[in-house]
């Protein structure tokens, strides 16, 4: 086995939209994105329903990558026909994608909110009922070079208000005083939230542990993977030898994807607490290839 290296690879060469945005451009176009049919390839996956809990789905679906686009795009919905969560958190949308993906969950009946109009930008799916939109605000990272952002929607969820928040923070491994910044504006505004207002974020951090450690998370606010027990193999979401999305041939792996929550503390008032987490799309598709080259999370919230 080879050595496991900690360390990125250059995204600009490799992973990152640049490199991404030159590599789409060299392949044909592949027109309409058709989601109108399920996809076969995981017509072995049972639907569940959990009626009782709020069920989250945070996912970078790596847009940017062109090959293969309408068969990974059909993956995704399959993992969400599958699970039909409550709650979609999505990065790396491109215009294509988002316009096909709104129709089929129009019809699947969700509300979708965009969070941005770029070359590629995040997104929020709503399951109409279950969850209720009352306002949506995309908050500008003041200091950021890749135009990200971060996408606030305030709704209703069994009659109790809930802030959902999503982002994908600044890519590469020399940007990391940016992403920096970007989490302390995230965590200060989950923070400073009301007291009766439970707080969820889902998204694509780029993070590493280090530069967590450098931030601090406030006492109010922690990470929903280590809350349930740090367990191994929910730790990782972005793995080259694992998932050959990417290509690369150095053996490398991060958990860029994270789920943070601010419990409501009011008395009186429900706070949520995470039950379980999971990966999804880690099975491969009938193309040859991954939904993403990001394993997607899945995490089940219960009100006590």
């Amino acid at each position: 086995m080879g050595k496991v290296l900690d360390v990125e690879v250059s995204p600009e060469r490799e992973t990152g939209p640049k490199a991404k945005r030159k590599k789409s451009e060299g392949n044909a176009p592949q027109g309409c994105i058709d989601l109108t049919e399920d996809s076969p390839t995981c017509s072995n996956q049972q639907q569940t329903t959990t009626t009782d809990k709020l069920s989250v789905i945070s996912w970078n679906v790596d847009g940017l990558d062109k090959d293969n686009l309408a068969n990974r795009a059909k993956g995704l919905c399959s993992v969400l026909v599958s699970h039909t969560p409550d709650v979609v958190l999505l990065q790396e949308l491109i215009p294509n994608y988002i316009r096909n993906l709104k129709k089929w969950a129009v019809h699947k009946g969700y509300t979708v909110i965009e969070g941005g109009e770029g070359d590629y930008f995040t997104g929020m799916l709503l399951k109409n009922s279950r969850v209720q939109l009352l306002k949506s605000e995309i908050v500008t990272y003041p200091t950021t070079q890749m135009t990200r952002n971060l996408l606030v929607a305030k709704v209703s969820f069994k009659g109790q208000e809930l802030w959902l928040m999503t982002s994908h923070y600044e890519s590469c491994k020399e940007n990391g005083k940016e992403r920096m910044e970007q989490l302390r504006l995230v965590m200060k505004r989950m923070r400073e939230a009301p007291d009766n207002i439970n707080v969820l974020f889902g998204g694509d951090t780029n993070l590493r542990d280090t530069e967590v450690a450098k931030v601090g998370l406030p006492s109010s606010v922690f990470d929903v993977w280590e809350r349930l027990g740090k367990q191994e193999q929910c730790r990782y979401t972005w793995v080259t030898k694992a998932n050959t999305n990417t290509g690369i041939r150095h053996i490398s792996r991060f958990r860029f994807d994270r789920v943070y929550l601010r419990p409501a503390t009011r008395e009186g008032v429900p706070h949520l607490a995470p039950d379980h987490m999971a990966l999804v799309g880690q099975q491969k598709l009938q193309c040859g290839r991954y939904t993403s080259d990001h394993w997607g999370i899945l995490c089940y919230f219960s009100a006590e």
